[in-house]
């Protein structure tokens, strides 16, 4: 299954923020994309998808008092609006992508042609829906808030046994989550069970937009999600919901993540050149106890260790007692370095090496 898909992933999920207004729906896609552009991420803008009309039961369709059904009521779009809305935000480069809620909303996509699904934690053990998700052989990302560990194997088994690409975001299903209830070390947890998927965060804390970041990163999650909302027509947002400056806050914290991060982790990294030659400041070099004569064969007794190194000399590193030690092939006067040319070692024959040797040191 290739993970690629997933990788370094920015879900902009504006929920139902358009709040059935095509035109603000519009405006949150102009604002995102611009700080999406500005911090050179790849972000999706992710809509929701559900059949109003069977999704919600008759009998409950005038019920104002049940805030989350007025809330779906009241953000109906036609077919032809959402079709603005998806070609607005491949214009923008962003990613068009949706959530369903149910199998008609699952059509829906398919029509928009959008290249992933996103099943949000209410939908993670709805079997009806997550095996309509899967004929459409789409990459998924799945939000686990509140999934037990059993339907949490379930999902991922039955998505790996169709060879259907699944990221898993760790999320706490609570809107907003306080600091002391987000449990980042569960990245911890996701990588360890599903080492062959990509893991990320899904987050709804409101205190700043770079903590969580910075440790998510650090942990592994490579996937981000956050719920966005704009403020310009003097609407209250929801303490959830993020503005577009507290994205771009969000999106300066991944940079700088990496930056700490800095080369893979499945590979040694390179040293720094300044770091090399910080490190020769310190590493001691070889010096002569005593006068040394050609044809001698070096033991402890004949040198000692100390700073500054010297251009040519031999350090620490490269000093071989014992069975298989150096021979003097010129005289040594104590005090003096050992240089790399004045002992026998297996250094003074390979030029890359000779060269290193006489370009450090002071």
């Amino acid at each position: 299954m290739n993970r690629d898909v997933f990788e370094d992933l920015f879900v902009l999920e504006m929920t139902n923020n358009h709040k059935g207004d095509l035109d603000r729906g519009l405006e949150i896609i102009h604002h995102f994309s611009r700080v999406v552009r500005f911090n050179n991420v790849r972000a999706a803008i992710k809509l929701q998808f559900r059949d109003i009309d069977s999704f919600i039961h008759k009998d409950f369709r005038d019920r104002n008092d049940i805030y989350y059904v007025r809330r779906v009521l009241e953000t109906r779009l036609r077919l032809e609006d959402y079709a603005a809305l998806v070609e607005s935000i491949r214009k923008s480069n962003c990613i068009p992508a949706a959530t369903p809620f149910d199998e008609k909303a699952v059509d829906m996509i398919e029509y928009f042609d959008l290249p992933f699904i996103k099943i949000a934690s209410s939908g993670c053990n709805d079997w009806m829906l997550i095996e309509r998700v899967a004929k459409t052989r789409k990459p998924v990302i799945v939000s686990v808030g509140g999934m037990s560990l059993k339907d949490m194997d379930d999902m991922v088994i039955f998505f790996e046994n169709r060879n259907i690409p699944v990221a898993i975001l760790h999320c706490i299903a609570a809107y907003p989550t306080e600091d002391s209830e987000l449990q980042l070390n569960q990245i911890d947890f996701l990588r360890k069970r599903y080492p062959n998927h990509t893991i990320g965060l899904s987050s709804h804390e409101y205190h700043d937009w770079s903590s969580s970041m910075l440790m998510a990163y650090a942990k592994g999650a490579r996937v981000f999600e956050r719920h966005i909302d704009i403020n310009t027509d003097g609407t209250k947002v929801s303490s959830y919901s993020s503005l577009p400056d507290q994205i771009d806050t969000w999106f300066k914290a991944w940079h700088h993540a990496k930056l700490l991060g800095g080369a893979s982790g499945e590979t040694r990294l390179l040293a720094y050149d300044k770091e090399i030659e910080y490190l020769h400041s310190y590493i001691r070099g070889v010096y002569a106890k005593r006068d040394l004569k050609e044809g001698e064969m070096l033991s402890e007794d004949d040198i000692y260790l100390a700073i500054p190194l010297q251009k040519g000399q031999m350090s620490c590193r490269e000093l071989l007692l014992g069975k298989w030690g150096h021979k003097v092939l010129k005289p040594i006067a104590a005090d003096q370095p050992l240089t790399i040319d004045s002992v026998d070692t297996p250094y003074a024959n390979n030029e890359a090496m000779k060269s290193i040797i006489y370009e450090r040191g002071i």
